[in-house]
Parts: structure tokens; sequence; C-alpha cells
């Protein structure tokens, strides 16, 4: 076993005996869904800095802890604050949390996080359920040496997202007043937002929405076979050029604040709705 994995599992065990119970599904809360720790029955925050080997989350309006509790008699765990490539971090630090709640025998894991959209369709505060990436930062969380324990060297891609639950997710939408679509996810390292151009290429090649985080996230979760669901939440219009403005970190926060409380509500009944199925009728 490797230092590293030995520190990963350290971690785990760590977790682990923090929890009364053994947690069902996981969340990584991106910008704007931090409030849905406040959903959470009994709640029990365990604060990152309690982990030596886990950074420090730097972003606007992001946590830092975990956080256990029960969602409609469901025990799940959250991460109310992730970390970024552009905040300084390596891929294999920022993705470590994500091994972390992996670990566990998770039925799926839910990441959320705010994008722009250059798809002239999705509008701001559209919710865009992730149907596939474009993967364009500079390094990759599974470069490196391979724990076989883990998961596989070369694992495939092709079904990193089910489009069965990204359609019913997208149905249930509209009770809740959301307006929601299925789309592309575009990575990039971020900091600075996109120049025009560069939204133009991203739209030609493809992507619906861009973003400076999720797909190290999904990789990991992917190589260690977890089930994975990304909703992004549309945060400016990056498309067609005439329509770009400015853009500050306070703009973001804002619009994906102003449909915070409908996704957490379609958030908690996606979850009743997915682990009922898993669990079935006579369970």
């Amino acid at each position: 076993m490797s230092q590293k994995s030995a520190s990963l599992r350290t971690a785990f065990e760590q977790l682990s005996r923090a929890l009364p119970q053994t947690p069902r599904a996981a969340y990584v809360l991106g910008t704007g869904l931090k409030g849905l720790v406040e959903e959470l029955e009994h709640p029990m925050r365990i604060p990152y800095g309690d982990f030596t080997d886990l950074p420090q989350a730097t972003a606007p309006a992001h946590g830092d802890a975990f956080f256990f509790g029960y969602l409609d008699g469901q025990p799940v765990i959250m991460m109310s604050g992730r970390f970024h490539y552009y905040e300084g971090y390596s891929m294999k630090q920022l993705t470590f949390p994500i091994r972390m709640m992996c670990l566990f025998p998770l039925e799926f894991i839910w990441i959320s996080n705010a994008a722009g959209s250059v798809n002239p369709e999705m509008k701001t505060g559209d919710i865009v359920f992730i149907r596939d990436h474009i993967n364009m930062m500079p390094d990759h969380p599974l470069r490196g040496s391979n724990d076989e324990t883990l998961g596989p060297r070369f694992p495939d891609m092709l079904h990193t997202y089910d489009p069965d639950w990204n359609a019913e997710a997208c149905a249930q939408a509209v009770a809740f007043d959301l307006e929601a679509h299925q789309g592309v996810y575009w990575a990039w390292a971020g900091p600075s937002l996109e120049t025009p151009a560069e939204y133009k290429m991203i739209h030609k090649l493809g992507a619906d929405v861009v973003g400076m985080s999720t797909v190290p996230e999904v990789l990991v979760a992917k190589h260690m076979g977890r089930k994975v669901v990304v909703s992004s939440v549309v945060s400016n219009v990056c498309y067609p050029p005439e329509a770009i403005r400015e853009t500050t970190a306070e703009d973001v926060i804002e619009a994906v604040e102003a449909v915070s409380q409908p996704l957490r509500k379609l958030v908690r009944h996606m979850t009743k709705q997915w682990l009922a199925e898993i669990s079935g009728p006579n369970n």
C-alpha cells in the first residue's frame, strides 16, 4: 500500500468512526446549494480541519466541513465546501475528500455547481443535469501510480451519467418551478472567466455549460465505481457574444441563491425516490 493510500484509509477510518451510521448517498454542495445542510435531520458537523490531509476551502460562499445527517430518514453525508484547482491545490488534494466519501458503499454521489451557459436555450437560474463532459483541466486526478483496490488503471467513461435518472430529474423539476435541461459540461481551470472568443469556441465544440470544478470529482467517483449525478445551476449567460455581461463572484452567488430553495426540494425529492427504487418494495 502506498503512503497516499494509507493516508486515505486513515482519514476514512477517522471519518467512519465519527458517524453513527453508514451513509447511503453523498453530496458535494457547490455554490448555492450549501443550504441543503439545513434540510438534514440530526445533523452532525465534522470540520475539514480535523483531518490532517484535507486542504482549506477558500472559494467564496463555500463551507469548511463534512455534514452527516438524515434526509427523510436516509443517512447521507455532505461536503459543505469543495476545493478547486485554481486555489492552488493538486488534483489529488482536491479529490481526497471525494475518495473518503466514496470508500463508503454509496448508492450515488450528487455533485453540484454553478456554471455559465453557452447554450442560448439555457438561461440564468435554469438547472442543467449533466449528461456528459469535456475535460480541459491541465491535470488529471488519476495521473500517477494506480491503487487497484480503489479502481482500475483505465476506467471507462461511457456510462458515467445515467440518462434515465437525468430524465426523471428533469421531469420532476417542473413540480418545483424549475426549468431543467440535460447538457454537456466543459471544465476549465479558472479562476479567470472565459473570454468571448473562448465562450464561442466552447459553444462550437459542443458544450452547454462551462465551469471550474466537478469533473475531477466525477473522475475519482467513477474510478471508484460510484454512480454519479451532477446538477449545474446556470449563473450567467455567456452565448451569444452580445449577451455576455461582466460577471462577479457576487453575481454568481446571487443568481444561484435565487433558485436554492426549490433546488433543495428537488434534491430531497429525487433522493427519496431513487433510494426507494434501489431498496425495492420489500425493504
